[in-house]
């Protein structure tokens, strides 16, 4: 699939996590700029979202630039947010710590506006 996801797409971007709300991430390190590109579908048509960091994919650096920007992105401190799983892969899972599914919609809505933004 190519460009964004449809609007019913998207609001499976960000599901329920025991912990707060989950999020899929597809993180193409050592680029030119840290930037949110987009929602993308994997290849399981499961919606993730695409970025851009430009920390080296190494010793944690990648992660924490993700991190760095998606907090700034949602507007959240970087405390909330962390690593569930792929820490050293491409495809990533993160946590917004104590994020309700009711706050998903306002959420999703900066992660696109910071995507236009690019």
């Amino acid at each position: 699939m190519s460009g964004l996801a449809g609007e019913e797409e998207k609001g499976a971007g960000l599901r329920a996590h025991p912990d707060g709300l989950a999020l899929t991430l597809k993180v193409v390190p050592g680029a030119k700029a840290s930037q949110i590109d987009g929602w993308e579908e994997d290849a399981d048509g499961a919606p993730l979202l695409r970025l851009r960091v430009s920390a080296a994919p190494e010793k944690g650096k990648a992660n924490g630039a993700v991190l760095k920007l998606l907090a700034k992105s949602l507007g959240l401190p970087a405390g909330r947010l962390r690593v569930l799983s792929g820490e050293t892969g491409r495809t990533k899972v993160v946590l917004i710590e104590d994020a309700q599914l009711e706050e998903s919609g306002a959420l999703q809505a900066r992660l696109e506006a910071a995507a236009r933004k690019k």
